[in-house]
């Protein structure tokens, strides 16, 4: 759905035709957090010639400051014009590559950490296509106590409903963006919705989560409430995931599919799914990155927790839709852990990253688990092989940091930075004291 030049000449012209002003250069630092830092369109063909410096210092995770000098180099595919911003005065926006001084790929940038992974997988003859499935929640404002905006659930059509108004302004803002929107609905919990983005290659498609999220969020300050992609902002209810529907593309054609295969799957999916599963553990720290997000790895609210795969069940880590059995272009791999909160562009790379490696190295894949593994006994699911997600941040923490396949994925930088991050997360989280425990401990201890 491209409905902005993607080349330099052409966005050069597009820009003096449409009489757009700014010019925002779009990155992330290695948590995920949006950078931008705007130029004017007088400045446009240079930056795209020779690039813009920046203080990398200043940025998460990036460098230090005697090393602080750093290039964006923008993506000239990525431009798009933003359709929140001022009619008068437009403003634009393109990703950026972040390059060294001397234009080597930066390697703390997350973008170039997703590009080599899909450099590895184009080596081995495969594209990655990607389709999440966002969830995130609408409440009245962004204060201790979270008031919810609907009461519906999955699905439900509400009359008179302002969450659906606001959801539609969103769909119609993505596709204005050019982003190809697929369907959107209500999810599970009160106040909780869904969008989901036609499949696309993975580095576009991260991109597109960034613009998303930034998306929803303006859109619901429009209309005067908050939209949070907080894993888990309330206990009584399901946390908001990222499902990640994915695919590999050989010479054109599906990867997964094997018409002759009972379960529809060829060998080179068998081996991806195994090697999810073999990894599940070691990746989780990055496709569930906050303390928050093991609030939501809980049973009984619909989010995954145990190591397992299925053609249908939804009590899986990792699920095989059935929704057009025996369909090449239907056949694809459901890992359900990220959630949205996620780096899209590292969380994509270790899951990639874990596929090939059993790939690679010919995991055997198990029998799946059709039976609702929430319901088994720990006995059971021992007998059977069953395994569990990390439980905790800190749990997590300590899996991945012993995890070569995860820092040969990462590079020794952002593996590093992110791990350090992390451990000054929990540090600053276990000295909280909670609500929960004064009111559980104060009065009888």
């Amino acid at each position: 759905m491209k409905i902005f030049p993607n080349t330099k000449e052409d966005i050069l012209r597009y820009v003096k035709e449409n009489e757009i002003y700014f010019i925002e250069i779009w990155f992330t630092d290695i948590l995920g957090y949006l950078k931008s830092f705007a130029i004017t369109s007088h400045e446009l063909e240079k930056a795209f010639e020779e690039g813009l410096g920046f203080d990398g210092s200043s940025i998460r995770g990036f460098t230090r400051i005697d090393e602080s000098d750093m290039m964006a180099i923008p993506e000239p595919e990525t431009f798009a014009v933003l359709p929140w911003r001022p009619k008068e005065r437009k403003v634009a926006r393109v990703f950026a590559t972040i390059v060294e001084p001397n234009g080597k790929p930066y390697e703390g940038d997350p973008r170039n950490v997703l590009r080599k992974a899909l450099e590895k997988a184009k080596g081995m003859g495969f594209d990655f296509y990607v389709g999440p499935e966002l969830e995130y929640f609408y409440i009245k404002a962004p204060s201790p106590e979270p008031e919810l905006l609907d009461w519906g659930g999955y699905f439900d059509l509400i009359p008179r409903d302002e969450a659906i108004d606001i959801r539609h302004q969103t769909v119609v803002m993505l596709e204005n963006l050019g982003i190809e929107v697929e369907s959107s609905h209500h999810e599970g919990a009160p106040s909780q919705h869904e969008i989901d983005f036609r499949y696309s290659d993975a580095l576009s498609m991260a991109d597109t989560v960034m613009t998303a999220r930034l998306a929803i969020k303006e859109v619901a300050y429009m209309n005067n409430i908050y939209a949070t992609f907080m894993p888990k902002p309330f206990s009584g209810y399901n946390g908001s995931g990222m499902h990640v529907h994915m695919s590999l593309f050989q010479n054109g054609r599906n990867a997964f599919f094997d018409p002759n295969d009972k379960y529809h799957l060829s060998p080179i999916a068998k081996h991806f799914i195994a090697g999810l599963m073999r990894h599940a553990k070691e990746i989780t720290l990055i496709t569930n990155q906050w303390v928050n997000s093991y609030k939501r790895l809980v049973p009984g609210y619909e989010a995954p927790v145990y190591i397992s795969w299925a053609l249908r069940n939804r009590s899986d880590l990792i699920r095989v839709p059935m929704y057009k059995v025996g369909k090449e272009e239907a056949t694809r791999v459901e890992y359900r852990a990220p959630d949205p909160a996620c780096n899209p562009y590292l969380a994509f790379a270790v899951i990639l990253g874990a596929g090939l490696e059993g790939i690679e190295k010919e995991y055997p894949l198990p029998e799946p688990i059709e039976e609702n593994v929430y319901f088994m006994s720990e006995e059971e699911r021992k007998a059977r092989g069953i395994e569990n997600l990390p439980g905790s941040l800190i749990e997590a923490i300590e899996i991945t940091e012993k995890s070569e396949l995860v820092r040969k994925i990462l590079g020794e930088h952002v593996f590093k930075n992110f791990i350090d991050n992390k451990k000054i997360e929990w540090d600053n989280y276990r000295k909280q004291v909670t609500s929960y425990e004064l009111k559980t401990y104060l009065p009888i201890l």
